[in-house]
């Protein structure tokens, strides 16, 4: 998303709004954790291995990867540059793609998979409209010219 912001300055085209359909994203996987948690009992806490996570989150959505490593800043990755953020931009959504393949892979359950299908074809779109920035020409952009 930062390097949305970044390209919205430097570029006039239409990805600036898919910065805050990633946020939505981020709502939609927090909804279905607390749906799929709320309600768990102690024993079931303890026999799916999520004790060590109810210790510090009790059931509150506390984004973590799968690997138990917290959400950070670092995930974010701008450089200012066009080229070098759309290329970034492209890579995270095929990263996010083929997370939401890994978790269909794993999971049945319609009331998940359905909206995890919906937010893996979002991913897709998302792909091809960095694609189409990325094919501008960005040379012509009076932010991306060096004085020298």
């Amino acid at each position: 998303m930062n390097s949305c912001i970044s390209l919205c300055f430097q570029m006039c085209n239409n990805v600036t709004h898919l910065g805050t359909e990633e946020l939505a994203h981020m709502e939609m996987v927090s909804a279905i954790v607390h749906q799929l948690t709320r309600n768990l009992s102690m024993e079931e806490i303890e026999k799916s291995g999520f004790a060590t996570y109810y210790v510090d989150h009790t059931i509150g959505v506390w984004p973590t990867a799968a690997a138990g490593i917290p959400f950070n800043a670092c995930e974010f990755q701008v450089k200012g540059d066009p080229i070098t953020d759309l290329t970034e931009d492209l890579a995270a959504e095929q990263k996010a793609r083929s997370t939401y393949e890994n978790i269909l892979r794993l999971i049945k359950e319609p009331d998940v998979c359905e909206p995890i299908k919906f937010l893996r074809e979002r991913e897709v779109v998302h792909f091809q409209r960095f694609g189409e920035a990325n094919r501008e020409d960005c040379s012509k952009s009076k932010h991306t010219q060096y004085n020298h």
